[in-house]
C-alpha cells in the first residue's frame, strides 16, 4: 500500500474539495495515518420565515421569523444524509408539500440529491405541515430539520 505525506498540498486539496463540493468536513485515511479537513461554520440556526397571506403583505406587514424547530420534536423529519434538498420533482413544478397541506405516511415530501442520486424523503407519519425549514436547491446536513408534521 501506497503512503502519504502529510503536507500542506495534501491539506489545500482537500480543503478544495470541501469548497467544490459545498461539504462542511472531509476525511482521507490510509492505514494508520488519518487527515480531516472541516469548514467553520457559524452556529446560527435559520429558516425561512413562512409566506404571509396577501392582505398581511398589502398591509406592508413585516414577516415574522419561523420559530426554531429542535430535532427532538416529534413531528420533525430530519434530513438523513448531506446533500441538496429538492421541493419539488423538477424546476417549476409545485412543491411535493407546502405548509397546510394533509401528507400520508410514505408520501414523497422531498427529495435529497446525494453523490448524484436522487433520494425520496417519505413523511414518517400522516399529518398536516406546519412547517418547511429548507428552499429548493438548498445544501443540508445529516439530521437538519427539513419540515415539521403534525
Amino acid at each position: 500500500m501506497a503512503t502519504f505525506d502529510i503536507d500542506g498540498d495534501l491539506i489545500r486539496k482537500l480543503a478544495g474539495l470541501l469548497d467544490e463540493t459545498g461539504l462542511t468536513e472531509i476525511e482521507f485515511a490510509e492505514g494508520e495515518k488519518r487527515i480531516r479537513v472541516t469548514k467553520g461554520s457559524p452556529a446560527i440556526a435559520y429558516a425561512p420565515a413562512p409566506a404571509l397571506p396577501a392582505a398581511a403583505l398589502a398591509a406592508g406587514e413585516a414577516a415574522a421569523p419561523a420559530p426554531a424547530v429542535s430535532a427532538s420534536h416529534p413531528g420533525a423529519v430530519t434530513s438523513p444524509m448531506v446533500g441538496t434538498a429538492y421541493v419539488a420533482p423538477e424546476p417549476g413544478s409545485p412543491p411535493f408539500a407546502r405548509v397546510g397541506d394533509k401528507v400520508k405516511a410514505g408520501q414523497t415530501i422531498l427529495i435529497i440529491e446525494a453523490m448524484k442520486v436522487m433520494n425520496p424523503i417519505k413523511a414518517p407519519v400522516s399529518g398536516t405541515v406546519v412547517s418547511v425549514h429548507v428552499e429548493d436547491a438548498q445544501p443540508v446536513e445529516y439530521g437538519e430539520v427539513l419540515m415539521v408534521i403534525e
